[in-house]
């Protein structure tokens, strides 16, 4: 086992790795910028070093700067969280190269897995159900037409190396297309570097369901469910829970069952989250992330498992400590991402915290680095918290939810939680009856009044 781990993110998830690390006996290293010194994850982690300015390119995005902070803290594995350099190959092969442990998959892996046409390439050829498209890259308009009347209007055209909703256009008929194909690749080439895009079908109502697996690397792998995320604003997740409200015990054994022998294949080591459209008793795989997510906490009350802990067990050689067998559900969990953001525009709201106070109670956590007199700093992304609670089902969960919401104090700058407050309001939500595009249209139904 590692005596020495260096967490390379910030905020609530760089202090969710160091709980683990001190529950395990781990001694934990902090990264961080200048304009995060006085952060709380600084402040928890047994050692810190500074890696450079506020920038992220010239701090948490800058390769040499950790690998440095490697080798003067003496640390023996990296942490990356998710976000920042989580998913870079590179990164994970630079580290290899320094004989510096990568705590998540390989940098083939993550090759492979990163790039979206070559992802849903291996998906197909591991047995997981994929939405029709494009083989490949579309290089033309010509192409992309033929491509679209063969599978079928509507059509979404998607940067191969693109991520937040950039690059991302939907054409609903053939006179759309080629504005809409013209504008994804431009994009694309703006985002990424890479104006490289690929065309699927598009579905009209879906739910966005993905499932969590976990591998150690030699063959092993089991599910632990899936997380309806379907809540999404501009495909940026605001609200996931487990078990998913639209899926049945066989549909989950099915689809997690497939995903999970798929990784096994491949002798994937650590977390991944495979992600499906699901429509009409169908999953259509969207993409793999090769990381921890942001709402791993559902999974983890449902189940009653640290996924973080057990990331650094298998990075350490260390057999899974569960099985299939013993993953039982048990209740139903909510996480709310509550952003520093001002309503409606949904602009964000960097400043100082005058007051803090975390709700609390039975089946409630609440992960945020935030304190009362920390400044927020304009330079990172606005997610500020997450709450997540837990019941015994969906109905005690949305109350819980409801009872934190009310209890939590965040004073001094502006904050998501009105949004919250009002979709608990809302008869589709308690009713569970939303897909990807249901948010969007409430926001625009309600703000346009």
């Amino acid at each position: 086992m590692f005596t020495k781990i260096l967490i390379a993110n910030r905020g609530e998830i760089a202090l969710r790795v160091i709980r683990a690390c001190r529950e395990m006996g781990i001694t934990s290293v902090a990264v961080h910028s200048t304009a995060d010194s006085d952060a709380m994850h600084v402040r928890m982690a047994d050692e810190s070093v500074c890696i450079g300015p506020a920038s992220s390119s010239e701090s948490y995005l800058k390769m040499a700067s950790i690998i440095s902070a490697c080798e003067i803290s003496g640390a023996e594995a990296v942490h990356p969280g998710y976000g920042f350099l989580s998913e870079n190959e590179g990164f994970a092969q630079a580290l290899a190269d320094h004989d510096i442990t990568f705590i998540g998959p390989t940098a083939e892996h993550i090759r492979v897995m990163g790039d979206k046409i070559t992802a849903k390439e291996t998906a197909k050829m591991l047995g997981i159900p994929v939405v029709p498209g494009s083989e490949g890259g579309v290089p033309d308009y010509e192409t992309a037409l033929r491509v679209a009347e063969d599978i079928g209007f509507p059509v979404i055209i998607k940067a191969t190396a693109g991520g937040g909703g950039r690059g991302m256009k939907v054409a609903r008929d053939a006179s759309a297309l080629e504005v809409a194909f013209r504008t994804a690749r431009s994009e694309a080439k703006a985002a990424f570097g890479n104006d490289e895009v690929y065309i699927e079908k598009y579905l009209q109502k879906p739910r966005h369901i993905e499932i969590q697996v976990f591998g150690d690397g030699k063959g092993n792998a089991v599910h632990l469910g899936e997380r309806d995320c379907s809540l999404q604003r501009r495909h940026q997740k605001v609200f996931e829970e487990a078990p998913g409200p639209a899926i049945t015990p066989e549909l989950r054994e099915r689809i997690g069952k497939i995903c999970a022998e798929a990784v096994g294949k491949i002798k994937y080591i650590g977390a991944g989250t495979i992600e499906f459209l699901y429509e009409d008793g169908e999953f259509y795989f969207i993409e793999m992330n090769t990381r921890l997510q942001v709402e791993h906490p559902v999974t983890e009350a449902i189940f009653g498992v640290d996924l973080v802990r057990e990331q650094i067990r298998v990075a350490a050689g260390l057999p899974l400590s569960f099985t299939q067998e013993d993953l039982v559900i048990n209740g139903h969990a909510i996480e709310v991402r509550i952003n520093a953001e001002r309503l409606p525009n949904f602009s964000p709201c960097p400043g100082r915290v005058n007051v803090y106070h975390a709700p609390g109670g039975l089946g409630v956590r609440m992960d945020s680095a935030l304190y009362s007199g920390y400044s927020i700093p304009p330079y990172y992304d606005s997610l500020i918290a997450k709450l997540i609670v837990h019941g015994r089902d969906r109905e005690e969960a949305l109350a819980r939810l409801h009872r934190a919401l009310g209890e939590l104090i965040v004073d001094g700058v502006d904050t998501t939680v009105p949004l919250f407050d009002a979709l608990l309001q809302n008869p589709e939500i308690q009713r569970g009856e939303y897909n990807i595009h249901w948010l969007e249209k409430w926001l625009e139904q309600t703000f346009s009044k």
